[in-house]
């Protein structure tokens, strides 16, 4: 299951340092008035790119520093996404900020610098905030749709219609592109004239570098003459200091010292071979440099190549040795103008036909969408009773988008519309005032598609606000069961809500006369029995409240 593992705070508003690991299910926080209870709410909202201050760092303290810690197994699209910005690392991801004093921050992704946009569009993915309008994806129109067709299990429709969509617009971009709209005929000619200019200058890379060395030979053929010329002098010239005569003079000498000691006949037969070598180089200079070629007319032939090469590969931002290649792309290119008829008929065809096939599409899934928004806001709208607003109810609103062309989202757009108390006119949930009442609505929406929006992690703050008795056990419950699902983290104040928690974590603030810290712990049996004792009973613990907290635990884990 995809979760939340970890999260750690340092220096953060009343807390110095600490640690949290979560586990799957629902994770209730719990704590006094004013420890904090919803600043491990907060240290999230600022992982998911929230805007930070100055604030939010301990006095005395020149930074705070949030991480936080997922398993993404199971999220192929947070997965995806990573990929894609060059973020992944594995199946695991670490978002983590620092916020300076001066209200400066910084973020990263798997210790790579991140922006916070890529942190918000991340965190969208992974992890789900109620009770902050600002971090639910649930006020996203785009993210309704998605849970709206989930819940009506319409995505093999709704790839039908995307597939379909897509393929009508790969042929009208194919149309539009052979028709060459109403300058066919021009674009003919000119590609024609691009084509003849390419075939009669472009060179394959062999032929490119003959061309090339043929043109630093004749460019510098006096040059080359002279020097093979010079060089045989050095090496045969009527100079004493030529090599030439030289190696004669040494073989000499050591001729008349051969005949004295044996043992020097090797190093003559050396000296017979440089002899031998030395006339072979001489012969081969001099007949180079009666071949060089003083030939202007081709120098300026092979220039002039060059030129139109180089000329050519400004045009079309190439490297000289890939022209050849956009030759071909361009006689390609030519003959499917040319050839465009045939084509056009058929593309306009394939057109009509991949329209009809999308109208179809889109009127099933359309179909589809209506039962299932009927039957979404009626499921919805008997939870919200549940949740202490009766008579409230839900409306799925599905609008038709825009434009006639075939969209890959379908026909229609979607606005969920809720109305919280009887005789209220339904208003767009993203403009539903109160936290808590919106956390409750939203609570009621992931109750009922439990959890078909493939978020890992989904965080309730206030979502017990003007609740209390039995409509309070209802939301404990509730949240339990979408605990099953997916990874639930709950900040309460209701026993009702933390008795429901397959885990508890405590806040507390603790103080030495000096500073006060918040403290978080995780609570062991004996500690849940506590914190819900000092929750139903307030300062002073009975052994009855003792012995409630204990059936209220009892009842919720059996």
């Amino acid at each position: 299951m995809p979760m939340l593992t970890s999260l750690y705070v340092r220096q953060f508003a009343v807390v110095e340092e600490a640690e949290v690991a979560f586990g799957p299910g629902l994770t209730v926080v719990s704590g006094e008035t004013g420890a904090g209870k919803s600043l491990l709410v907060d240290a999230l909202m600022l992982l998911a790119g929230a805007r930070a201050d100055s604030g939010m760092v301990r006095a005395g303290s020149d930074r705070a520093e949030l991480a936080a810690e997922f398993d993404l197994a199971g999220l192929p699209e947070a997965l995806d996404w990573l990929r894609q910005e060059e973020l992944d690392d594995g199946q695991t991801c670490q978002l983590r900020r620092v916020i300076r004093t001066e209200g400066s921050s910084r973020g990263w992704i798997n210790g790579r610098p991140a922006s916070l946009a890529q942190m918000s569009a991340l965190a969208a993915l992974i992890v789900e905030i109620h009770g902050q309008h600002e971090h639910q994806a649930l006020l996203s129109r785009q993210h309704q749709m998605a849970l709206l067709d989930a819940y009506a299990g319409n995505e093999a429709l709704l790839a039908q219609v995307r597939e379909t969509a897509k393929a009508w617009r790969d042929a009208v971009a194919r149309i539009r592109t052979l028709s060459g709209g109403d300058d066919r005929e021009h674009q003919i000619e000119l590609l024609s004239h691009e084509l003849e200019e390419l075939d009669r200058w472009a060179l394959v890379p062999a032929a490119l570098e003959d061309l090339e060395a043929q043109h630093r030979r004749l460019a510098n053929a006096g040059r080359l003459a002279e020097g093979a010329n010079g060089v045989v002098e050095m090496l045969d010239g009527e100079s004493e200091f030529a090599i030439g005569r030289a190696l004669l003079r040494a073989h000499a000498e050591l001729s008349r010292l051969a005949e004295l000691d044996a043992t020097l006949a090797p190093t003559l037969e050396l000296l017979d071979s440089a002899q031998i070598q030395v006339g072979e180089a001489v012969d081969g200079l001099s007949r180079y440099a009666q071949d060089v070629e003083l030939d202007p007319e081709r120098l300026a032939e092979v220039d002039t190549h060059l030129t139109h090469l180089h000329d050519l590969s400004r045009r079309y931002r190439l490297p000289i040795g890939e022209l050849t290649a956009k030759a071909d792309e361009v006689r390609e290119r030519l003959a499917e103008l040319e050839g465009a008829g045939d084509a056009l008929d058929r593309l306009g065809r394939e057109r009509d036909r991949l329209r009809q096939a999308y109208d179809a599409a889109a009127a099933t899934l359309s179909k589809a969408r209506v039962e299932a928004a009927s039957r979404l806001g009626a499921t919805v709208a008997g939870l919200m009773g549940e949740l202490g607003m009766a008579g409230g109810r839900l409306e799925v609103s599905l609008e038709r988008a825009e434009g006639d062309e075939p969209d890959p989202q379908g026909r229609e757009r979607c606005e969920l519309l809720v109305s919280a108390n009887p005789g209220q006119p339904p208003r767009p949930l993203r403009k539903v005032a109160s936290g808590g009442e919106l956390a409750r609505i939203s609570l009621a929406i992931e109750v009922a598609t439990l959890g078909n929006d493939n978020i890992g992690c989904m965080i309730f703050d206030e979502v017990d606000t003007g609740i209390g008795g039995a409509v309070a056990e209802v939301v404990g419950q509730k949240l339990r069961a979408l605990g099953e699902r997916v990874q639930v983290l709950c900040v309460t104040h209701l026993p009702q809500v933390a008795a429901q928690g397959h885990s508890h974590l405590q806040v507390a603030k603790e103080s030495d006369g000096e500073a006060t810290r918040t403290r978080i712990h995780a609570l062991d049996a004996a500690g849940r029995r506590d914190e819900l004792s000092r929750m139903l009973g307030g300062v002073e613990i009975t052994k009855e409240t003792r012995a409630h907290a204990k059936k209220m635990l009892d009842r919720a884990q059996g």
